[in-house]
């Protein structure tokens, strides 16, 4: 496997960290570095489906390389879209397509979430990718 530093920088951080409590607070705090999506995307359109809370999340192609912008009603959320935009976003429409996530699991993230926010962390690095598998397709 290839090793990806955004993704090996995420890791260390939360390696500081002995249990989920602290874990948590951490994702909270990263909620402030969550790009704030605008308000005119913040409509149903833009909604991720199968979130318990409710998620939106845009991309946009600049200079050959996809950004994404992200707002949740929880906070925790927002924490998580805050670490799912830093390890995907900046890259290629093809890298984010290609990109293995596997930080998610080296920090603990899907046994230590709900089923329903597991659910919606799936549901979220989907979208992510459908937006850019699309621009792939614009060549």
């Amino acid at each position: 496997m290839i090793k990806d530093t955004v993704q090996e920088e995420i890791i260390e951080e939360f390696s500081m960290f002995d249990d989920w409590l602290d874990k948590y607070d951490y994702l909270i705090s990263l909620s402030e570095s969550l790009p704030v999506i605008a308000p005119e995307h913040k409509t149903e359109e833009y909604i991720i489906e199968g979130c318990q809370s409710r998620v939106w999340v845009d991309a946009r192609l600049e200079d050959g390389k996809i950004y994404y912008s992200a707002d949740s009603d929880a906070i925790i959320i927002k924490g998580l879209l805050a670490l799912l935009i830093r390890a995907m976003g900046g890259r290629t429409p093809q890298e984010v397509v290609d990109t293995d996530l596997y930080f998610i699991d080296a920090i603990g993230l899907k046994e230590n979430l709900s089923p329903t926010r597991g659910n919606g962390l799936v549901a979220t690095i989907k979208q992510m990718r459908l937006y850019a598998l699309a621009y792939t397709q614009q060549k």
